[in-house]
């Protein structure tokens, strides 16, 4: 896994000089820019900021459908609370939104699935060096911030999980142009059918442009933050601080 990350800051940092020159004037905050302008990140950052915010990933034909997708990090959540829920049949889980939002709260599944849906199918491709196309149903994420209403000052959106890599819980994070992507969605369904739990029931993020690990699974919190510091290790997600990209752009 890491021979494989170093190999794509290797190709992508070869041109990191051009890129920052070219690119360094785009409109972004201090700390932002401190966050992604380093190493390989700076060419997919900048790459699909200059294509366009809302410029989608390919999208495949059912027959292209991959008929094994293998699982991606963990396979089950581990909270007490997550358990409980799954007890139910998800029938008691809720997804909590707070942080920098004028009407924060908490939406069952079955509330979330009322919301407008987006179907899509894609590839994931994961770090390992495997991918694999799936068809996945959700709400878009835009639709479930409309209902919250992010503060002007909201830079970021955490996703808290309930998987464990040993005692710390997983975590996510993306900017606002990925949140309110077209193609970023809280996956409920997979393949037309309820989301598995070895793929993060009961909803798990899709954030089509990016690798997967940033498609967090087993979410029960998003929290609207200006500033990614002082949140787990402070560089946005649990593999980020272990010295993964936090912008894994595909």
């Amino acid at each position: 896994m890491s021979r494989l990350i170093t190999r794509r800051r290797l190709i992508t940092g070869l041109g990191y000089t051009t890129i920052a020159g070219a690119f360094g004037g785009l409109a972004v905050s201090s700390d932002f820019r401190d966050l992604v302008l380093k190493g390989g990140e700076t060419l997919a950052y900048n790459t699909h900021r200059l294509v366009g915010r809302d410029a989608l990933v390919r999208e495949y034909s059912e027959a292209e459908m991959s008929p094994d997708f293998r699982t991606n990090g963990n396979t089950s959540g581990s909270t007490d609370e997550w358990k409980a829920a799954q007890a139910s049949g998800f029938a008691d889980w809720k997804l909590k939104v707070s942080g920098l939002v004028a009407q924060p709260g908490q939406f069952g599944l079955e509330a979330l699935k009322s919301m407008p849906s987006r179907t899509q199918i894609t590839r994931h491709d994961c770090v390992e060096g495997w991918s694999a196309i799936g068809k996945w149903t959700g709400v878009p994420l835009s639709a479930l911030l409309d209902r919250v209403r992010p503060n002007p000052n909201a830079k970021y959106v955490v996703f808290r999980c309930a998987d464990r890599f040993g005692l710390s819980l997983y975590y996510e994070s993306i900017d606002m142009v990925d949140a309110y992507h077209p193609q970023t969605i809280l996956a409920y369904g997979m393949n037309d059918q309820d989301l598995p739990v070895g793929h993060g029931a009961p909803i798990r993020l899709r954030v089509e442009r990016q690798l997967g690990y940033k498609n967090a699974k087993y979410i029960m919190e998003i929290e609207l933050v200006e500033s990614l510091a002082g949140i787990g290790g402070g560089k946005g997600g649990f593999w980020e601080d272990r010295g993964y990209e936090w912008y894994a752009g595909i």
